[in-house]
Order: C-alpha cells, then sequence, then structure tokens
C-alpha cells in the first residue's frame, strides 16, 4: 500500500511540474542601461538544460539545471574583458512568466522576469 502511495505522490508531482521547454525573453534596466538576454530551455523530466544569449556577453550554455514544481535553478559561465565569471540563477515559473534572480560573484543580484515567446 506504501508503494502504491509513493507511487501516486510521485506521479502527481510530475503533472504539477512547470514545462519551461522553449524560448524565453527577458530584459532588465540596469545602472548601465537595458539588459536583453533570451533563454532557450529544454526539459526532461526534472534536467534543465539549453542555453542563453545576452545582447552583452554573448552565448552561454546552461548548466548544473533543475527544475522541481514551479522552482527552477541553473548556472552559466559569461566571459567578461577580466575572465570567466559564474552566474547562478534562481527562479520561479508562473504560467508564460519566469521570475528569476541572476546571483554574480561579489553578491550582486540582478531581477530579471522572462517572457514565453510565441
Amino acid at each position: 500500500m506504501k508503494a502504491l502511495m509513493m507511487m501516486f505522490v510521485l506521479f502527481a508531482l510530475t503533472l504539477s511540474a512547470s514545462d519551461v521547454t522553449g524560448t524565453w525573453k527577458a530584459s532588465l534596466k540596469s545602472k548601465n542601461g537595458t539588459i536583453k538576454r533570451t533563454f532557450v530551455f529544454q526539459q526532461d523530466g526534472a534536467k534543465l538544460t539549453g542555453k542563453t544569449t545576452s545582447d552583452r556577453w554573448g552565448t552561454s550554455k546552461i548548466k548544473d539545471g533543475n527544475i522541481q514544481g514551479d522552482t527552477l535553478s541553473f548556472t552559466i559561465e559569461v566571459d567578461v574583458e577580466f575572465g570567466s565569471v559564474h552566474v547562478s540563477f534562481s527562479g520561479r515559473v508562473e504560467g508564460d512568466v519566469i521570475k528569476m534572480t541572476a546571483e554574480v560573484p561579489g553578491g550582486d543580484k540582478l531581477d530579471f522576469t522572462a517572457n514565453r515567446a510565441t
């Protein structure tokens, strides 16, 4: 009976998980101007892969991507003039909107709102 209940719970969790596969467009206003970023996600269960492209820092591969229910997280590596920087993203899916925070070394945080591209 416990095994049957566990299977039901896992099935219910799978059904409630958000599917973010596809293209998402985001922009934010920073002290250095507007930053535009496109996310292309591929989701396979809880695994999240893909790439992201910025109008300032080019294209980065999504690494260590995970999605549980409506919560996602991943990292990217961005090449800047002094080397490469690891940026951690975390966020929540709300239908066709993902509200994310990007955290860069030194503790700076940038809040993105990404919309599913049509």
